[in-house]
């Protein structure tokens, strides 16, 4: 069907990825600080200019058509793209300045980039940090972030990437659960104790089963698709679960289980958008990160 008017407004879809995001149109407009006829407006007035119905009204709310999740992705496209525009807008200027969003895992984020966001910011105070805590990789080609933080090679073109070393990652349980469990010596007695581990399958988790048959999801005790969750449950006591070396070792409370049979490395990269390489708060937020990473992996 054609399109009846090209001359789109971006405020259509914002309104658009708002009532996906919150399912109504008082959701969205209290997400967008605007009324709610205004939403309504919006979405009514895209539709019009795709000759698509995007929703249905239901009791519970709006509820997206085929046609509305197709296009989704092209509008979360266009808002990163935005705010990408915006974050550039403000950095420019003389002296070090503007916003910078990174994405790193939520293990990453909560326990390893604080103090290096605190240091960062110590030298640049006008550098504002956005941090965005998800294990979903970000798309740094559509702008999601700035920078990222991923445990793995970058597999996308036109990025420049910088590995910081390898992440060891071992089996770990407080002292007063082996105290009270024991300490397994054999991967026979492993399965006699509570696992802690993921409820869906990983890169990480399948690559983990091929060296321990018995790290599976039948095998957890407790699960939880959350590395702090995970990093939780091993600090309270709750059972033996997978942690970073470097983490385990600022608390002398977590003892290392098997570490002759079960060492696994995540290799750890920090990656930006090549057409960032110029840009001043990117390039000083990307030395940062690569400095303080690589002595966290040392």
């Amino acid at each position: 069907m054609a399109v009846k008017d090209k001359d789109i407004g971006w405020e259509l879809y914002r309104s658009f990825l708002a009532a996906l995001q919150q399912g109504s149109l008082s959701g969205a407009a209290r997400a967008l600080g605007i009324t709610q006829p205004t939403v309504g407006r919006h979405l009514s007035a895209l539709e019009h200019s795709f000759g698509l119905t995007l929703f249905t009204r239901s009791q519970t709310g709006l509820v997206p058509t085929d046609a509305a999740l197709a296009l989704r992705p092209y509008a979360e496209a266009m808002r990163s793209t935005a705010e990408a525009l915006r974050r550039t807008a403000d950095s420019q200027g003389e002296g070090v300045k503007g916003t910078v969003r990174v994405s790193a895992s939520e293990v990453v984020a909560v326990e390893v980039l604080p103090p290096i966001v605190a240091r960062l910011r110590q030298a640049y105070p006008r550098l504002t940090m956005e941090l965005v805590v998800t294990n979903r990789v970000q798309d740094l080609l559509r702008r999601e972030a700035d920078i990222a933080v991923r445990m793995g090679p970058p597999r996308q073109q036109s990025l420049i990437a910088r590995r910081v070393g390898a992440v060891a990652v071992g089996l770990f349980a407080h002292r007063r659960y082996l105290l009270r469990q024991g300490t397994p010596k054999t991967m026979a007695e492993l399965s006699q104790h509570a696992l802690i581990g993921f409820d869906e399958e990983t890169p990480f988790l399948r690559a983990a089963r091929k060296a321990v048959p018995q790290w599976n999801r039948a095998a957890f005790s407790i699960r939880t698709d959350s590395d702090v969750g995970q990093l939780a449950l091993i600090r309270a006591g709750c059972g033996i679960g997978a942690c970073q070396v470097a983490l385990a070792r600022c608390d002398a409370d977590l003892v290392r289980v098997l570490p002759l049979r079960l060492d696994f490395k995540l290799d750890t990269w920090v990656t930006m958008h090549e057409d960032l390489r110029n840009s001043a708060r990117c390039k000083v937020t990307f030395e940062a990160l690569v400095e303080g990473l690589t002595a966290h992996v040392r």
